[in-house]
């Protein structure tokens, strides 16, 4: 009887302790962070490694507590929208976040969106991280945009400097969807082509994002035989119908896009067509990458199934916005406070060894720190998954 009584004694404290624990985290008010992106479609691994990437962020804060900001704690909600990369959604996307009182939104992932969304932004006081390159979003008079990513015009320069030193590369073609962003990205990519030295062979053909035939498409861009074919701007959907299409032309030469890329769509679409193609990476190495890095890639894979590589990179924008809170709780409910902080603001990189730091730059593409400051990761695929080329810095 006494080891019967000690026994339901004992369970019955668990659970009083268990049911404590759980009403100590919901009596946390909740902080709303929002996500504004394409997860559906031919560029959905680019909105999905966003949402997920904060998904898993933010269940691991919980976890542990919540988020300490001034001398509240806070459990952090990511409340999501797939605007299926279309404008006028993602408008409809940040009114939403603006109605739920949201103040800071990562994405969109493309130019046209985090274009459209700037004026509702501005309006509503709301700073938002997006994936997209157009400098008119980060240069004054905007102000409520950061770009949580290097950009094409910082990456494409370091990449054809590193072909032209390392492979001998001397001349290069652009091939491009015929959509803005990807149109941008390409001639982004050819005046920093020229600017270098390198030969530009072709430049003007494009495809439409549907294609399914890409041999008509390559034939005129293969027979001004270049040394580096680049996809500009290049959708992970469309990356390895492209590469298998130019290899099985007889294409020899290099392939390279500054966009980040999915290894498992390049090995179930192109195989081993794909090895050597280099891409923009995810903002971490396994040099680089500190104890907690390795351990939010662990739990994402838990949580999801399956890593994606850019999620490297994406990690960032919910801690920058967290930490930034911090540096100054005002910014909850004034972004103008947030934006001054952005200055000076400096913490520790939790992502990286060493001594590397979570601030803002930009001043030598914007004129001001409208950017997160990530490594520059350069990648190529070989047999399946992504090995590190180069690492580099963006001021």
């Amino acid at each position: 009887m006494k080891k019967r009584h000690f026994l339901k004694t004992t369970l019955m404290a668990s659970l009083a302790s268990l049911a404590f624990s759980q009403a100590a985290v919901a009596a946390n008010p909740v902080l709303k962070i929002g996500f504004v992106g394409v997860t559906s479609g031919p560029a959905a691994s680019w909105g999905i490694s966003n949402q997920r990437s904060m998904e898993t962020r933010a269940a691991w804060i919980n976890e542990t507590g919540g988020v300490k900001i001034g001398g509240t704690t806070y459990n952090v909600e990511i409340v999501a929208f797939d605007d299926q990369k279309d404008p006028k959604r993602a408008i409809a996307g940040m009114e939403k976040m603006a109605q739920e009182g949201i103040h800071y939104v990562v994405g969109p992932n493309v130019d046209d969106g985090a274009a459209a969304v700037r004026p509702v932004a501005e309006q509503k006081g709301i700073m938002y991280f997006p994936y997209a390159f157009p400098k008119s979003l980060y240069t004054k008079p905007a102000s409520n945009a950061v770009l949580g990513m290097v950009a094409n015009y910082q990456s494409g320069p370091a990449i054809y400097s590193y072909m032209m030193k390392n492979k001998g590369v001397k001349s290069v073609a652009f091939v491009a969807a015929n959509e803005s962003d990807p149109l941008s990205q390409r001639d982004g990519g050819v005046a920093a082509a020229k600017a270098l030295g390198l030969k530009v062979t072709s430049s003007n053909v494009t495809y439409q994002v549907d294609t399914t035939d890409f041999t008509p498409v390559l034939l005129p861009v293969l027979k001004t035989r270049p040394d580096l074919l680049v996809l500009s701007g290049v959708s992970p959907a469309n990356a390895p119908q492209l590469i298998r299409s130019a290899r099985e032309l007889g294409y020899k030469g290099l392939i390279s896009t500054e966009t980040a890329q999915d290894a498992n769509v390049l090995k179930e679409g192109a195989g081993d067509l794909a090895n050597g193609f280099v891409s923009v990476g995810g903002a971490s190495t396994p040099q680089l990458a500190s104890d907690m890095m390795r351990e939010f890639v662990k739990r994402y894979t838990k949580m999801f199934g399956e890593y994606n590589d850019e999620s490297n990179t994406k990690v960032y924008a919910l801690e920058y916005i967290l930490e930034t809170l911090k540096a100054n709780p005002k910014g909850m409910k004034d972004v103008a406070v947030f934006q001054k902080t952005m200055d000076t603001f400096e913490a520790p990189n939790p992502y990286m060894v060493g001594d590397a730091k979570l601030k803002y730059v930009g001043m030598s593409s914007f004129g001001q720190k409208r950017q997160v400051s990530v490594p520059l990761v350069v990648n190529v695929y070989n047999g399946g998954k992504f090995e590190t080329l180069f690492v580099a810095q963006v001021d």
